[in-house]
């Protein structure tokens, strides 16, 4: 996974006037798009998009200053039909327009190319069970919030507090399969959706796909597959993130499983505060 990463990154200063294939880029090296977007975004901290533009600007950046290269012939050369929409994408990575750039010389963003390396530490074995789950419902309380990354999220803290204390316990009560428990809920529909992106967040329980749901939930029906399962302990939600994140860096690039779509969810087992003890699953598939 490391060397396809690096592999698309090149893809991208070789390519700079088409949209990259990334589902055709991705399968002929033996991957998804999913699991590709999922780790990229992952590892690097920002989007595969993102990163494209950020890239491609920079490099526009540098024809401007260094070149006599008309705007036109340069918007081309970077994957756009207009000056005007050339313009529109420069500006919101630079602040600043092409032709202040040309005449001023910058001031101007610069996104470096990226290079993916795995680390090797061995300080922190990873606790993780593998297991195969029939098809499942997730039923509970539903609400879109706005994706962030690091630290709580308070979009989702004000979700929790609306629900009644009494409700925890019918949701239990629904709990018929594994895993048993709360869970709280994850399900975005692009694999590297950026910082601020809606998401649905779902604080409910796992059901049984036969099994009746109360009108008033939600649900999010779940495909069968296999999952993996990180447990997580310590100070809370540092160690939860961290831990996230290991899975991108540590266990994806050196085991035989990538992502598949499906939703993401944590079961607390002890949350106390500062300290949580809890469980991150993943929906997994042969690599």
């Amino acid at each position: 996974m490391i060397g396809t990463l690096n592999d698309l990154v090149d893809f991208v200063d070789r390519h700079t006037d088409e949209t990259v294939d990334v589902s055709g880029f991705a399968r002929s090296h033996g991957t998804t798009e999913y699991h590709l977007r999922r780790m990229f975004a992952a590892l690097a901290g920002i989007p595969f998009s993102e990163y494209v533009r950020r890239r491609r600007m920079t490099l526009a950046a540098t024809d401007l200053v260094s070149s006599d290269t008309g705007l036109l012939d340069i918007a081309v050369r970077y994957g756009y039909s207009s000056v005007e929409a050339f313009g529109r994408a420069f500006r919101s990575v630079h602040g600043a327009s092409p032709a202040d750039v040309r005449v001023h010389g910058g001031p101007f963003a610069t996104q470096a190319v990226l290079r993916f390396r795995l680390t090797v530490e061995g300080s922190r074995p990873m606790d993780v069970t593998i297991t195969d789950r029939p098809a499942f419902v997730l039923a509970g309380h539903a609400a879109q919030v706005p994706l962030i990354y690091q630290g709580v999220n308070p979009h989702i803290q004000q979700h929790l507090a609306s629900i009644a204390p009494e409700e925890h316990a019918r949701l239990k009560s629904l709990n018929d399969t594994e895993p048993v428990g709360i869970l709280a809920v994850t399900d975005q529909s692009r694999p590297d959706a950026p910082e601020g992106t809606p998401i649905t967040y779902l604080h409910g329980v796992a059901v049984q796909q036969d099994s009746t749901v109360p009108p008033d939930l939600s649900t999010i029906a779940v495909a069968p597959g296999a999952w993996a399962t990180f447990r997580s302990s310590g100070p809370f939600p540092a160690t939860l993130q961290e831990t996230w994140a290991a899975t991108a860096t540590e266990w994806f690039p050196s085991n035989p499983w990538r992502l598949r779509p499906g939703p993401t969810f944590v079961r607390y087992l002890d949350l106390g505060g500062t300290y949580a003890d809890a469980e991150i699953w993943m929906p997994i598939e042969r690599a």
